[in-house]
């Protein structure tokens, strides 16, 4: 149990709790929203002890371990699997256990280690491991690729895996969506669902909030308030409390005038000074009710476009890639023969896996990397407006938010006067001395709206989002979906976020095996469509396990016949009692040495016999649910992908007992 108890924290001058009080459960899942700035991180910081309490306390039980996703970039040369291995605190904490124990030479010791290690499941902690990067979308061939291989975003999915890796009795996750596609975040939701303990997650999506949470805690205001439910029930139980608050506060002013009126007219009469006095007295003692105030709604609008060329452009034969890119210098094709057309007011979703080249489409189009083949012709006036997921990094942190507005004005129109500058950055937040305040200093959703805010002032007539909403809170982001609404061109927008996807586009384009088509559906459409993929995947592996399994029963199929065959017959030849029983010792030895060789290979393949009996089972469970229908979307899609994990799971498995069995055989035929 988590317990804060008349908590008060300070980052600097500004108060981020005061005076809090809350209680969280053993096994609750929480949602922890709020404006950014709010305070959020900084709570989740006084729960790993990196921040200390200024007045009241905070109570964690001493035993519990903490995971978290670490926030640094990993720099090592180590192998996706081991660096997420490294997460497992008690595996880790045994194996060194066992390495001290044998350099010690200390028998006991040994035997201790070992049992640690099987109880922190360190026998299939390797595939449990593999199976963690699979679901968050690393390909099979990733799985032993160095750390240092990967770009940002895939670093940061494995610290995400690496923190999913720690047996964690409270669990700590600030925005674990943001480096996700669609799948893995599906993936992602249904093992936090299954997850046992305690979990408290800061996220901006809604949808999934709403589906893995079932208390909200709301910070606003230095206030820390607990509703039970998940974000949506949130949000209907604060407007009810609010609109209560409000209405309280309504009657008690009306109740205030009231008294306030009869002791300014009876004060001076005698007759009725005692009576006027009592309302006085009751007037000071009366507990007054502060108004309801709420954060200011931010909206914005896209300014009207100059033009809207019809079609704003055609692409005939596109091969969207990278130039020279492939070790030889050769060009790096990603997505083949583009054909498509974006008219006028069209709302697009571009959806895909990561990797599959949604992003690189996008540049393509945005003008951002020539295409390698083919034709993009653009509507005569075509003005676009590109957000990019690493855009934030390209502004200048020395730069102040109004010298950016000014130089952007200046190099890229249209002009403005700067005071016309600092009121258009007024409505993006940017108020008072903000306009000056070094960019590096903002943080990420302020550096968010204030490329929607270049975006909005260039007034473009297609859109190009590349996700848009990874810094941008909730508040943000339903101000995005209206304005795009409004929007009079064109959009095409990449993003993880359901909720926006689902408001803003009304048609969907498909990246996948390296084409772009059409994709005839909505977004429970695509998730039905993941399962497909994943259970046709699931199949592929399970043929290549089953044919992996033959083969290898066939090259041991001679050995066995060899092994089986009766040895030659030969001359007796005279042994003394004495040497008979010095050859029995010397064999009984060798078979004793040869055991303690080959016990812990027998007990890993044990261990991956009963895995792989338990993933037949689950895999007859999730198949059965599946042949039953009338399962929601997500459950579905979350269904399928535990198919294709079991598959693939289920293969590394067999590639080990095969590996496992070889080793076995080879140190009995040595002898």
């Amino acid at each position: 149990m988590i317990t804060l108890r008349n908590l008060t924290l300070r980052r600097g001058t500004k108060v981020v709790l005061a005076d809090a009080n809350v209680t969280l459960n053993p096994g609750e899942k929480i949602g922890l929203v709020g404006r950014n700035g709010a305070g959020k991180s900084s709570l989740f910081a006084l729960l790993t002890h990196r921040l200390q309490a200024d007045a009241g306390d905070a109570e964690i039980p001493a035993r519990w371990r903490v995971g978290e996703v670490a926030q640094h970039m990993p720099e090592t040369g180590d192998g996706a699997t081991d660096f997420v291995l490294q997460g497992d605190i008690p595996l880790m904490e045994a194996q060194a256990a066992l390495a001290e124990a044998e350099a010690a030479e200390d028998g006991h010791a040994i035997a201790e280690a070992h049992v640690h290690i099987e109880e922190a499941g360190g026998f299939d902690a390797r595939a449990r491991a593999q199976s963690l990067l699979l679901g968050l979308g690393f390909a099979v061939a990733q799985l032993d690729a160095p750390v240092n291989s990967f770009s940002g975003g895939w670093r940061m999915r494995l610290q995400l895996a690496r923190a999913l890796m720690c047996p964690a009795d409270l669990l700590l996750l600030d925005e674990p969506t943001n480096h996700l596609d669609l799948d893995a975040l599906v993936w992602l939701e249904g093992w936090l669902q299954r997850f046992t303990g305690t979990m408290l997650v800061i996220s901006h999506d809604r949808e999934f909030l709403d589906a893995i949470t079932k208390v909200t805690l709301h910070l606003d205001d230095a206030k820390l308030t607990r509703y039970g439910g998940n974000y949506t029930t949130f949000e209907e139980m604060r407007a009810e409390r609010m609109s209560q608050q409000a209405s309280a506060y309504v009657k008690q002013q009306e109740r205030i005038a009231h008294l306030q009126k009869f002791i300014d007219r009876f004060k001076a009469k005698a007759s009725k000074a005692k009576q006027a006095q009592s309302r006085v007295k009751a007037l000071t003692r009366m507990e007054k009710l502060a108004p309801v105030l709420t954060a200011s709604d931010f909206s914005f609008e896209f300014r009207e476009p100059p033009s809207l060329p019809n079609p704003m452009l055609a692409m005939r034969d596109v091969v969207c890639g990278y130039q020279k890119a492939n070790e030889d210098g050769s060009d790096k094709p990603i997505v083949h023969n583009v054909t498509r057309t974006v008219m006028a007011g069209q709302r697009i979703g571009i959806l895909g896996a990561n990797g599959q080249g949604k992003s690189t489409v996008v540049k393509t189009i945005a003008r951002e990397h020539p295409a390698l083949a083919g034709t993009i012709t653009e509507g005569k006036g075509l003005s676009i407006g590109y957000f990019a997921q690493q855009e934030m990094d390209l502004l200048h942190a020395d730069d102040a938010p109004l010298q950016h507005m000014v130089r952007l004005a200046r190099t890229v129109g249209p002009e403005g006067r700067e005071q016309e500058l600092r009121d258009f950055l007024g409505q993006f937040r940017f108020v008072g001395d903000m306009v000056q305040q070094p960019i590096g200093t903002l943080s990420g959703g302020e550096k968010a709206r204030l490329v929607l805010a270049s975006l909005v002032w260039q007034r473009p007539n297609l859109l190009l989002l590349d996700e848009p909403t990874n810094h941008l809170d909730l508040t943000t982001r339903e101000a995005l979906s209206m304005a795009l609404n409004e929007f009079e061109g064109s959009v095409m927008l990449v993003s993880h976020d359901r909720a926006l996807l689902r408001e803003v586009c009304d048609e969907f384009w498909l990246v996948t095996g390296g084409t772009l088509q059409p994709f005839d559906g909505d977004l429970d459409d695509y998730q039905r469509w993941l399962l497909d993929q994943a259970r046709a995947t699931q199949r592929a592996a399970s043929g290549k396990g089953e044919k992996r399994a033959a083969a290898a029963a066939a090259s041991s199929a001679p050995a066995a016949a060899v092994k089986a065959a009766p040895a030659a017959p030969t001359a007796p030849t005279p042994a003394s009692g004495a040497q008979r029983r010095d050859d029995r010792k010397a064999q009984a030895q060798a078979r004793a040495r040869q055991a303690e060789r080959t016990r812990p290979l027998r007990i890993e393949v044990d261990r991956i016999d009963a895995r792989m009996a338990t993933l037949a089972k689950e895999r007859e469970q999730c198949e059965a649910a599946l042949a039953r229908g009338g399962l929601p979307g997500a459950e579905i899609a979350e269904l399928g992908r535990r198919l294709a994990h079991i598959g693939a799971e289920v293969a590394m498995l067999e590639e080990r007992w095969l590996e496992l069995s070889s080793e076995i055989e080879g140190i009995q035929a040595a002898g």
